[in-house]
């Protein structure tokens, strides 16, 4: 019993440090885990190398799992390059194994472990921002050295009851036959299976394996057999997590299950090449080190044979969940909202897309030959409101000033897009015979600037999930685009002050006859309409592109009108 309760409490202490660990390294790294992996996975190759290196430094395969739908479900991602970091995420998660394997063994953890956990709690409670990030890994890391240190004399008690004799015979053990040791290899893969399934974690699995080993407890081979079926339990956690979750997120969970047996089909295969093999390297090899090697060679030949084939297997995975979605909800995933960063820039180009898909209805809704032609304001409102109940349950704020202007710049961005959407349910209200009273100069400027609104949307939405292609993080203006930009500013400003001198002469034009009450404030209300479509369109293509500096640099000058600011229109 003794024993029993040393060993689950080092699985504990071990459990603890990891959880400690991965927060402080994930707050360490900030915004960084989201801009790696959204413009490191240009290819499902590349995806798969720095997915790899994430997932090995913030020790969290989960983390990027679950930053990799956001990114997918975002557009930010196809799905292709979203299973290259999955894929990568396997190959990071095998470090631990080193980590048990070489520092496990030649270091006394306990004389260095309470130490650094004492500095790197001082550091967690009284440091702040980075420091306590830094302080709390430390301290996570030293944990898992202490779990380590007292599993490791769980198993070494474990072991004075426990001999490989009792537990099942392998393949490539000495005198066994091919039947008895399948049917052990299997019996071992399925215990591997359960212990992670328990656990809810295949590093500490793996970690109460290592330590077995070399309390003596289990054999090289059956410490292989055990491997391949913790590395099979951690899809199980995917699996639950995907019950009731998005399309992509259940996509992304299959494809991770289908990894681990294609992967553990190949291993078992190979196992009575490799069990003789390992056998024979552990006369000059540790042992513990062969098993972590195992562990890292295992997932590395199951990516190396996925990663060829992503595009079959993207269509094997899509044909099995078909997606019912629209490209709305596609977009707007809440699991993107676990990053502040991916939902952010969800927003944006749902709101982008709400733009460029506005613009041809206001065309219809200007153009006199489009007869009783229905434009419909109902559904671009419904969207935007969507995007605003989904920025509004974002878990966690933005850490950097960077990310906080860029959700500042969305807000204004969907504020002005509302209000746009607004002002065109009010033209397509005044019906087909307001279109009489638009003067030809204002509404000429306002189809102008339809046009460079819906090019500059388009800009941002050409490559997103909205149209089945991705494109990363970034709010980069191209020279042509700031050229679009620049005429629709001068578009807003002409319209404005036509609108203005327009609004004196109409109502001049009264007391002689010209024009009666009705008409003049009928031709006013119209010029106001369309002045206020425009305004709106500017300023939320200002704020999507992130250009807010140049006009509040302008508006000091005294160059912009007052109605071009974010105040609305008379």
């Amino acid at each position: 019993m003794q024993t029993i309760i040393v060993v689950l409490g080092g699985v504990g202490l071990f459990l603890l440090g990891m959880a400690v660990m991965t927060d402080g390294l994930k707050a360490l790294a900030g915004s960084a885990l989201r801009t790696v992996l959204g413009k490191a996975a240009a290819t499902p190759l590349s995806g798969a190398f720095w997915g790899a290196i994430v997932t090995l430094l913030v020790q969290s395969s989960s983390a990027v799992t679950m930053t990799t739908i956001g990114l997918v479900s975002a557009g930010l991602l196809t799905f292709p390059q979203g299973l290259g970091l999955v894929f990568g995420a396997n190959v990071g998660t095998t470090g631990t194994a080193w980590l048990v394997a070489l520092i496990g063994v030649n270091v006394s953890l306990s004389t260095y472990a309470l130490p650094v956990i004492f500095l790197g709690s001082l550091a967690k409670l009284l440091g702040g921002g980075r420091i306590a990030a830094a302080g709390s890994a430390l301290a996570g890391f030293a944990l898992v050295l202490y779990g380590l240190t007292t599993l490791q004399q769980g198993m070494g008690g474990l072991a004075q009851s426990l001999h490989p004799s009792d537990l099942p015979a392998v393949l490539g053990a000495a005198d066994v036959g091919f039947v008895r040791g399948l049917l052990g290899l299997l019996t071992l893969i399925v215990v591997g299976i359960a212990m992670t399934a328990v656990m809810q974690s295949s590093t500490a699995s793996t970690a109460v394996t290592l330590s077995a080993f070399l309390a003596g407890a289990v054999s090289l081979e059956q410490g292989a057999a055990l491997i391949i079926g913790q590395n099979i339990g951690t899809a199980t956690s995917s699996a639950l997590a995907a019950i009731g979750a998005s399309t992509t997120a259940k996509r992304l969970a299959v494809a991770y299950v289908l990894f681990k047996i294609i992967a553990a089909t190949i291993a078992i295969v190979a196992f009575p090449l490799t069990a003789p093999l390992m056998r024979r390297w552990s006369s000059s090899v540790d042992g513990a080190t062969l098993l972590a090697a195992y562990h890292t060679a295992y997932n590395v030949i199951g990516v190396s044979v996925l990663l060829p084939a992503t595009q079959w297997f993207t269509r094997v995975v899509e044909r099995m969940l078909p997606s019912k979605e629209t490209a709305l909800e596609r977009a707007l995933d809440p699991s993107a909202l676990v990053n502040p960063v991916i939902a952010v820039e969800t927003t944006r180009r749902v709101v982008a897309e709400v733009l460029k898909t506005t613009a041809p209805s206001i065309s219809a809704a200007l153009s006199t030959e489009a007869g009783h032609a229905t434009v419909d304001a109902a559904t671009p409102a419904a969207t935007l409101e969507k995007a605003r109940q989904f920025l509004s349950e974002l878990q966690e704020p933005p850490e950097t000033e960077e990310e906080q202007f860029r959700m500042t710049s969305t807000l204004h961005a969907l504020d002005n897009a509302s209000r746009l959407v607004g002002a065109l349910g009010k033209l397509v209200a005044a019906g087909p015979a307001s279109r009489t009273f638009h003067d030809p100069r204002v509404a000429a400027l306002c189809k102008q600037a339809v046009e460079a609104t819906h090019t500059i949307a388009e800009s941002i939405t050409s490559e997103s999930a909205l149209t089945q292609q991705a494109q990363p993080i970034g709010w980069t203006v191209s020279p042509q685009i700031a050229k679009t930009l620049a005429e629709l500013e001068r578009a807003a400003k002409d319209i404005d002050v036509v609108q203005r001198d327009q609004r004196a002469t109409l109502l001049a034009s009264v007391a002689p006859g010209q024009l009666t009450a009705t008409e003049a404030f009928a031709r006013i209300d119209a010029a106001r309409r369309l002045n206020r479509l425009v305004h709106h369109a500017w300023r939320a293509a200002v704020h999507l592109l992130g250009q807010e500096g140049q006009v509040a640099a302008a508006n000091q000058a005294g160059s912009i009108p007052a109605l071009l600011r974010d105040e609305e229109p008379e």
